[in-house]
């Protein structure tokens, strides 16, 4: 495809970025002059020479400071961050447009002493994005598991599902997550993953308990509990816990709503990272959950840790044990410490010691000690 920008003396501040595979860098077209007209014809300010694209298909303007894209009649449409433009629509930057089925990405452009830097900076930023998109629509997601054991015979009673990235520069759970923080959409990354996770967990022999993440937005999303309606339709028989983090709490109604929801679903839940950054306990007695996992900065080094903080650890445990909950040990290591969290009350455990999280197809590690 052959871009071709008009010429234009004002310094541009905005950039579309073409998006291309992951292997092409993409090319930058700047907004110089407006209204910025895209179509198909040579004289736009954006060519774009494919029979998709209408011969003007759509405008930007700039006003007061802030861009808008008016679709200008298209046979194929304009789109926003796939919603369909249907009069004018505000641009931000790392909006996704389409012109047709050409995808390009909405960027400011820094101007600063270090502008080469940053511009390279830019482009990766540019990349993860288009790359993201290509993770949704293709589910470019790959599920590793991590096993839970029950630390009295340390015999695997479930797993826990963390996704890695299928695309280049996606791979890991951050890069993913950023990138849908940029586009406002960690929610539907969040759903994706256990969806995918609860596909590929079908497979584990014996029905094991599949551990399954939350994301802090999804506790007031409306969409959580549909989602884990699907999950639960595509798994019937399955065993699910879903956790969620102690720092997204931040109403006991969505809590209690979540648990209800569980129940209704026959679907436990977990209270993830426990004493992270506080301990809930508040949240702990009036939403009980059906496990909570210990926080991997309590469990580190346990059998050498001084004694207040072991019986720190051991009364927070017995706690938790007397309110009919399950503790789990997160983040076990070695011997040593596994063995200390049996001794402090700890019924399940989860960390290296036991297994590394990994894909079905490299087959799951499954160490009895």
């Amino acid at each position: 495809m052959t871009l071709c920008a008009t010429r234009g003396t004002q310094p541009a501040t905005w950039l579309l970025c073409e998006c291309l595979p992951a292997d092409v860098a993409p090319r930058t077209i700047a907004l110089r002059e407006f209204p910025f007209v895209v179509g198909r014809l040579p004289e736009c300010a954006l060519c774009i020479p494919t029979p998709n694209v209408s011969k003007q298909h759509a405008e930007i303007v700039l006003e007061s400071g802030r861009l808008y894209v008016h679709d200008l009649g298209s046979t194929n449409g304009t789109f926003v961050n796939q919603r369909r433009v249907a009069g004018r629509e505000p641009l931000h930057d790392g909006d996704l447009l389409y012109f047709a089925s050409e995808a390009f990405r909405l960027q400011r452009q820094a101007t600063d002493s270090h502008m080469r830097t940053v511009a390279e900076g830019s482009f990766v930023i540019v990349e993860s994005l288009c790359q993201f998109d290509r993770l949704m629509s293709e589910r470019a997601v790959v599920p590793n598991f991590q096993p839970v054991v029950r630390l009295a015979d340390r015999q695997v009673v479930g797993y826990e599902m963390l996704a890695r990235g299928g695309l280049s520069g996606l791979e890991g759970p951050g890069a993913m997550f950023q990138a849908a923080q940029r586009l406002g959409q960690e929610v539907e990354l969040s759903i994706l993953l256990r969806r995918e996770g609860v596909r590929a967990g079908r497979r584990l022999p014996g029905l094991p308990r599949l551990y399954l993440n939350t994301h802090p937005a999804e506790l007031a999303s409306p969409a959580l509990v549909p989602s884990l309606r699907e999950i639960r339709q595509l798994a019937p028989k399955q065993p699910m816990t879903i956790e969620v983090h102690e720092a997204a709490v931040a109403k006991v109604e969505d809590l209690l709503e979540l648990r209800e929801a569980c129940r209704g679903l026959d679907m436990q839940l977990a209270y993830d990272d426990f004493g992270a950054g506080q301990a809930r306990l508040d949240e702990l007695a009036r939403v009980a959950p059906d496990c909570v996992k210990f926080d991997m900065r309590l469990i580190r080094d346990l059998h050498e840790a001084p004694a207040e903080r072991r019986l720190v650890t051991e009364r927070l445990v017995a706690l938790v044990r007397d309110l009919g909950i399950v503790p789990l040990a997160e983040g076990v290591e070695n011997q040593a410490e596994a063995d200390a969290c049996l001794e402090v009350g700890f019924e399940l455990g989860q960390g290296y010691f036991f297994g590394r999280p990994a894909p079905l197809a490299q087959g799951l590690t499954d160490r009895r000690h």
